[in-house]
């Protein structure tokens, strides 16, 4: 039996098929990413799904589902964009009219145990009984803290990239500015501060998931020529921080050139950078475990079990 699961995120619609390995671990056959963005609009007061973003989004899930043969059924979810808009049924509906396909809407609990859930499916974590995990993506960020590899507390932040950007860089093709910066660490910081959720415990593991650290792993691979599965899984806050500093102060011409850098993530790629340093320094944070398993590994871990 195979699971695959289209998610529906804010920055980019991604398809996961696995399957159970004879020794029962959960193995990926197909994964491919399409960085379509259907969110735009997400920080304003009543954010709300653009005709065009529907479009583009149905599309690009069919798509996908077309390349899931063999599979059998195909789920489908969709987070914060979907979730916060004040039209995400109208998704749901044109979706299921043009493909027959259902749209499982993720309340901001349920998509962060199921990030939970498939982070602990990763044979690199195998070895971490408490530790913190970070998922950042266009619309959200989910914090989670695990003891004895159960998840013992969760909260849903509307501190994604696509939203910030929105909120506080009004040009996003010029460099990233110290006051709009500034702006986003403030945020960031306000926020986490108001939701209550604890610093990293002191000999606490910390990984990090989401488009933003996957990019910032596959920029490392490609100035190495090698590739993102081999490059260091371990992102610094040094890293972030010289990170930042270069792409942070050229314009969006030129980070649509650099390396490993997905041109349609050029525009919100600084503040994104900015989010997780910010987010290291509040959580007291020294560096980040990168692993490419989150929501999509917990859906198909449910489907499967």
């Amino acid at each position: 039996m195979r699971a695959a699961v289209i998610d529906v995120g804010s920055n980019s619609i991604k398809i996961l098929v696995a399957e159970r390995g004879a020794d029962g671990a959960l193995v990926e056959v197909l994964s491919r990413t399409l960085e379509v963005r259907i969110s735009k609009g997400i920080g304003s007061g009543r954010p709300s799904l653009t005709q065009e973003g529907i479009r583009a989004g149905v599309a690009a899930i069919a798509a996908l589902a077309a390349e899931a043969g063999g599979a059998g059924r195909v789920t489908v979810v969709a987070t914060s964009a979907v979730r916060d808009a004040s039209n995400g049924s109208v998704f749901g509906r044109e979706l299921a009219s043009a493909t027959g396909l259902d749209l499982r809407i993720l309340t901001g609990s349920e998509e962060a145990t199921l990030i939970g859930r498939g982070l602990t499916t990763d044979p690199a974590l195998a070895g971490l009984r408490n530790f913190h995990s970070y998922d950042l993506g266009g619309g959200s960020l989910e914090c989670l803290s695990f003891e004895d590899r159960k998840l013992a507390s969760a909260v849903s932040l509307p501190l994604g990239c696509v939203r910030l950007t929105e909120m506080f860089v009004p040009s996003p093709g010029a460099p990233l500015g110290p006051a709009e910066r500034a702006a986003i660490s403030k945020q960031v910081k306000d926020s986490l501060d108001a939701s209550g959720f604890p610093v990293v415990p002191a000999g606490w593991a910390v990984v990090g998931t989401g488009g933003t650290l996957t990019t910032i792993r596959a920029m490392a691979a490609a100035t190495r020529g090698i590739s993102v599965h081999e490059a260091d899984p371990l992102v610094p806050e040094s890293s972030l921080r010289d990170m930042l500093s270069a792409v942070g102060s050229v314009d969006l011409a030129a980070r649509k050139n650099l390396k490993g850098l997905p041109p349609a993530r050029a525009d919100v790629f600084p503040t994104a950078l900015a989010t997780l340093l910010a987010l290291a320094e509040s959580a007291g944070i020294q560096a980040f475990h990168h692993s490419f398993r989150n929501l999509r590994w917990g859906v198909a871990a449910e489907i499967l079990d």
